[in-house]
C-alpha cells in the first residue's frame, strides 16, 4: 500500500477556481505521480458561484465528474445541456471529440466536484454521455459506478475499470475483494476511514496492488472512491 496525503497534492488557486490534483495535471507536475494504471486524473475542485470551465475540447478520454455539494451546469456538442447536482455522477466518452462547458449556475453557493480521467481501452470510438444519481443512494455499502460491461445498472466505460462508491457514517464498515492481478486505488473524498488498518482523511488516497481484501471502517461520516483496475 502506497499512501497519497492530502496535502501533497498539486494545488492551484485561480480565484475563480481552487484546485487539487491527486496526479499530474496542466502545470502541476511530478513524474512520480502521472497515474496509477489507467486511472489518470482525480481533481478535486471548488466552482465559485457564476463562475466555470469554457468550452473546450477532450478527444479519446473517459470523463466522469462526481458532486460533492452544489450543482453544475453542462453543455455538449452531443446535445447535452443538463444541471447536475450533489450525489450525482456525470459521464463522457470524449473519444473522437467533444467540446463542453461547465458552469456554476448558483449566485451564492460554491460547487465542488470530483473530476476523474480515464484512459480508454481503445481510441476513436464514438462519443457517448450517461448519468446515475447516488444522493439517495444507501450508507454502509459499496456502489458500483462504472464497469466495463455496464453490469449491474452501473455505467459502461471503455475500460476495464470498476468505479465503487462507498457513503458511510460512523462505524460502518465495507469490504471489497481484490481478484488476482488486479489493482486498486482508493480515494477518501470527505470524511475519515480506515484502510486495511491505515487511517485516511479527505483528500487522501492509497495505491494497493497484490492484496486480496479491502476494508474500510468510517470514523466520521465519509465517502470514499474505490477503482478497481486492470
Amino acid at each position: 500500500m502506497n499512501i497519497r496525503r492530502a496535502n501533497e497534492r498539486g494545488h492551484a488557486e485561480h480565484g475563480w477556481l481552487d484546485t487539487y490534483h491527486t496526479f499530474s495535471f496542466a502545470d502541476y507536475y511530478d513524474p512520480q505521480w502521472m497515474g496509477f494504471r489507467s486511472l489518470r486524473v482525480i481533481n478535486d475542485d471548488l466552482v465559485m458561484p457564476g463562475q466555470g470551465f469554457g468550452q473546450h475540447p477532450h478527444r479519446d478520454m473517459e470523463i466522469i465528474t462526481y458532486i460533492l455539494s452544489g450543482a453544475l451546469e453542462h453543455k455538449d456538442s452531443m446535445g447535452n445541456g443538463r444541471v447536475i447536482r450533489t450525489g450525482d455522477v456525470q459521464y463522457m466518452a470524449a473519444g473522437t471529440g467533444v467540446l463542453h462547458s461547465e458552469f456554476n449556475p448558483s449566485r451564492d453557493e460554491a460547487v465542488r466536484l470530483l473530476q476523474i480521467w480515464i484512459e480508454p481501452d481503445r481510441k476513436g470510438v464514438t462519443p457517448r454521455y450517461a448519468e446515475k444519481a447516488f444522493a439517495n443512494a444507501p450508507t454502509g455499502v459499496l456502489h458500483l459506478v462504472t464497469s466495463k460491461a455496464g453490469r449491474a445498472g452501473s455505467i459502461a466505460i471503455h475500460q476495464d475499470a470498476d468505479l465503487w462508491l462507498a457513503k458511510l457514517g460512523v462505524g460502518d464498515r465495507v469490504a471489497h475483494k481484490l481478484a488476482s492481478g488486479r489493482n486498486a486505488w482508493i480515494h477518501v473524498a470527505t470524511g475519515e476511514v480506515t484502510l486495511n488498518g491505515k487511517a485516511l482523511s479527505g483528500g487522501d488516497a492509497a495505491a494497493v496492488s497484490e492484496e486480496t481484501t479491502l476494508e474500510l471502517s468510517a470514523t466520521k461520516p465519509a465517502q470514499v472512491l474505490l477503482f478497481d483496475l486492470n
